[in-house]
């Protein structure tokens, strides 16, 4: 049984649980980092949200809009994911360590814990005191693949905020899961591609969802990001009511000091925007054939209008659509996976932290893994 937290909390092996300081030069361009903290966006007090299913371009979008000085979002930050360490008006005593644990957006972020209040009455009053501190006078949020089925209760917490939504080919996406999860031991956990097909609808269905509750909402594709960034990027800008900024069209200079240390992270980590495209096949045939009657039960369903990019040669697909068997199969079981995805949350909340150590530390010696140095201030302890 897998019990890391999601793309989270115990990736070991693409990150050591505390990170170290890092000199100035390479966690941050200084002259974005002194706009932020001077050039107010005129709608910085509003957050915005990142969203798009696992391995369809985030990170790549989050480097570029940081490059933007008057936009400083965090990178899956994922805090309210553990919504239940706010409950009856009031904050686990513990609430920034166990954040810490789950994913170590703080030390990842820098966040000075000992400069956030004593005590926070709610999630929101959480997200704002962190992710404010992160973002200074500029536009404050945070990009996250894992809140593709929970934007509506975003918009609750939140309702000034702005959603900028994501989507790739369904049939790339999970490749990309698929190759990530040859190095990375949360990709390859078991469901991950029927997450991945069934969440990227879902993901549609919540984006719906804000439109019709009159959230601002802002859709995108992967693909065109890749083949024309200035183009959507300015529209982007629009949408945020900020002037474009030319940097915005280049990985050069951008900080990916958040950003996990993985192989499947390399294209972003590097000087030039890069498209995934399409290796050697790596999707299973009968995975293939799913994806594809798929995405032909969705283009008749929004007639022909989504998945915009359906991708995919013609002579390998399923001519056929998924029927109400297929349908009501798979949904069970991901429902049942979703089910085990915010128990493991949960038992991040609430479960003992020691308990969590002991099994993260016994995970990390069957995995091989260093053991990671102590770098977070407990706000708890001195």
């Amino acid at each position: 049984m897998n019990l890391t937290g999601g793309n989270l909390a115990s990736r070991e092996e693409q990150k050591s649980e505390d990170r170290l300081p890092r000199p100035m030069s390479i966690r941050r361009d200084l002259a974005v980092k002194e706009n932020r903290k001077t050039q107010s966006a005129p709608t910085a007090a509003a957050p915005v949200f990142v969203v798009g299913m696992w391995r369809s371009g985030t990170s790549l979008l989050y480097a570029l809009l940081n490059q933007h000085p008057q936009i400083a979002l965090m990178y899956e930050g994922d805090l309210p994911l553990l919504w239940r360490l706010f409950r009856n008006g009031k904050a686990k005593r513990d609430w920034l360590e166990r954040w810490e644990f789950w994913n170590s957006a703080l030390s990842r972020h820098e966040i000075d814990t000992r400069a956030l209040p004593a005590e926070v009455p709610s999630l929101r009053a959480a997200m704002e005191s962190v992710y404010r501190q992160h973002a200074g006078l500029a536009i404050w949020g945070c990009k996250s693949p894992n809140y593709f089925d929970c934007m509506t209760r975003l918009a609750k917490e939140f309702p000034a905020g702005r959603f900028i939504v994501i989507y790739r080919n369904p049939a790339d996406i999970c490749s990309s899961v698929i190759r990530a999860g040859q190095k990375s031991s949360w990709f390859a956990k078991g469901g991950m591609s029927l997450r991945a097909l069934l969440g990227y609808r879902e993901m549609k269905r919540e984006a719906g969802r804000l439109a019709a509750m009159g959230a601002q909402v802002y859709e995108l594709q992967y693909e065109d990001m890749v083949r024309d960034p200035a183009g959507v990027l300015t529209g982007i800008c629009r949408f945020l009511e900020i002037p474009f900024d030319p940097r915005m069209v280049s990985l050069e200079g951008a900080d990916r000091s958040a950003i996990y240390d993985a192989e499947h992270h390399a294209l972003v980590k590097g000087k030039q925007i890069v498209a995934g495209g399409r290796r050697e096949e790596i999707l299973p045939p009968p995975l293939e054939k799913k994806i594809a009657r798929y995405v032909n039960y969705w283009r008749e369903e929004f007639a022909g209008r989504w998945p915009a990019y359906p991708g995919r040669d013609a002579d390998s697909a399923d001519s056929r659509q998924a029927g109400w068997i297929e349908r009501t199969g798979d949904r069970l079981i991901y429902r049942s996976l979703r089910a085990f995805d915010r128990a493991v949350a949960s038992l991040y909340c609430f479960a003992p932290l020691g308990v969590l150590r002991l099994y993260r530390n016994l995970k990390r010696s069957r995995l091989d893994l260093p053991k990671p140095e102590k770098a977070f201030h407990s706000a708890s302890a001195d």
